[in-house]
């Protein structure tokens, strides 16, 4: 069974920046993609960003141009840099990823911007 542990989270001001992270508890193999997602207070999850095994990426329109989908390797697995952040991102963060066939979820980083 493969975790995903995802870290990076915490209080930051608007108009900050964070680095979320993703990492596997094993080396996982045929990686076919990485996604995040995240759930605001109140709301339902929504999709952010994704990147496939041949580095093409996709972002959902509130943060485009503001967040950065990254590839790791086959543990860590990848990244989300988050720039020029609004109250509007405040969440849980998830991070899923299909390899090996399969898909997995993490268990969410919260994010919170305040001032």
């Amino acid at each position: 069974q493969v975790q995903l542990l995802e870290s990076g989270g915490g209080l930051v001001q608007p108009g900050g920046s964070l680095t979320l992270s993703c990492a596997a508890s094993r080396t996982l193999l045929n990686f076919n993609a990485m996604l995040w997602y995240r759930q605001p207070p109140g709301a339902q999850r929504e999709y952010v960003a994704r990147i496939h095994s041949g580095g093409s990426t996709n972002y959902a329109d509130s943060v485009k141009g503001r967040f950065t989908i990254s590839r790791g390797d086959t543990k860590n697995l990848g990244y989300l840099q988050m720039n020029n952040l609004t109250s509007e991102d405040t969440a849980v963060y998830y991070c899923s990823v299909n390899a090996e066939y399969s898909h997995y979820w993490g268990q969410g980083t919260q994010v919170t911007v305040s001032s």
